[in-house]
């Protein structure tokens, strides 16, 4: 019987093999590069991206965009898709962290999510996930510092990178959090002076995690050993 080949994405390889193999037809492989467009606000959700390494950012855009939830190796696309619901969605999704992953078109996962209760389960598991990382995003933007935020921030993509280095702007984290990019760059600093960081041009190293979650407090709940691996 054929074996499925290992899987990069958390959510791949936490499928059954039957259930991968559901999949494995359609899935293609794709490079991401930075900015690269996977949903549209107001449009229909073409392809649903499983990502294997990079992060990509969900986006309300709004009079100040500001990222309501991130998707690294852990995760993927289509939260909507999953739920069973058709037609626009109301945010953007983009890759903020060049990276790569595997696509499938919408069609065919439903298709799949047809034949297989148990594959539902599993995707179903996942929008869990991203909807309590989304409740957690909320919650540091109404309550948490911008130095908590982020922190949280940096926190939550070293989760889903290799390495210690963050290719980041002032500018697009800014975005990100839906503040001014002087805050960010104070902010930015005030982490650095505690030994947390270290900025360079267009990166940010994580020198000192523990650091960096005891500023991060409670706003950050960590992935789990088997989706941060």
């Amino acid at each position: 019987m054929h074996t499925p080949p290992p899987a990069r994405n958390a959510v791949l390889a936490g499928l059954k093999p039957a259930d991968y193999r559901l999949l494995e037809p359609y899935l293609k492989k794709v490079d991401l590069p930075l900015r690269t467009p996977l949903e549209h606000r107001m449009k229909e959700v073409e392809y649903i991206y499983f990502m294997e390494s990079g992060i990509a950012s969900v986006v309300a855009d709004g009079d100040r965009p500001i990222e309501v939830g991130v998707i690294g190796r852990e995760g993927m696309t289509g939260v909507s898709v999953i739920l069973g619901k058709s037609g626009e969605v109301p945010y953007e999704t983009y890759i903020q962290i060049e990276g790569s992953g595997q696509r499938i078109a919408t069609g065919r996962l439903r298709d799949a999510i047809k034949k297989s209760s148990a594959l539902h389960y599993v995707l179903l598991g996942y929008v869990h996930s991203f909807l309590a990382q989304a409740t957690q995003t909320a919650l540091a933007n109404g309550r948490g510092t911008l130095e908590q935020r982020l922190s949280r921030w940096l926190l939550m993509v070293d989760d889903r990178v290799d390495g210690n280095t963050v290719p980041m702007t002032h500018e697009f984290l800014s975005i990100m959090l839906g503040v001014q990019r002087s805050g960010v760059t104070v902010a930015l600093k005030e982490i650095e002076r505690q030994g947390a960081i270290s900025q360079k041009r267009g990166s940010i190293e994580i020198i000192d995690r523990l650091t960096l979650e005891d500023i991060a407090k409670a706003n950050y709940v960590r992935l789990t050993s088997a989706l941060a691996t």
